[in-house]
């Protein structure tokens, strides 16, 4: 199984009904620090005529110091191993 890695700026809209999200940004306290929050991300949704879409979210890792390779790779091998599809990347700056 492949797993594309997608960074937000590149994704118009998010489609998959599964699939994991990797923030990562900088510790308030130290500049040298990044911080890696990663989550799976499940639309239960029925249909599109829903008003109310059902989506949860289950934090794997949060606030967790971690470069932002380690933490797309963390990913990689997760979503690799639920046979998820898509990884979608979300970089933060001060």
């Amino acid at each position: 199984m492949t797993v594309r890695i997608v960074p937000r700026e590149e994704a118009q809209v998010c489609s998959e009904q599964d699939f994991v999200r990797v923030s990562v940004s900088p510790d308030p306290n130290d500049d040298t620090v990044t911080l890696a929050t990663i989550q799976r991300v499940v639309d239960k949704s029925e249909s599109e005529l829903e008003t109310k879409p059902k989506r949860y979210i289950k934090t794997l890792v949060l606030e967790h110091p971690m470069s932002v390779d380690a933490a797309i790779g963390f990913a990689a091998r997760y979503a690799e191993r639920k046979k998820i599809p898509v990884i979608y990347t979300e970089a933060e700056t001060n």
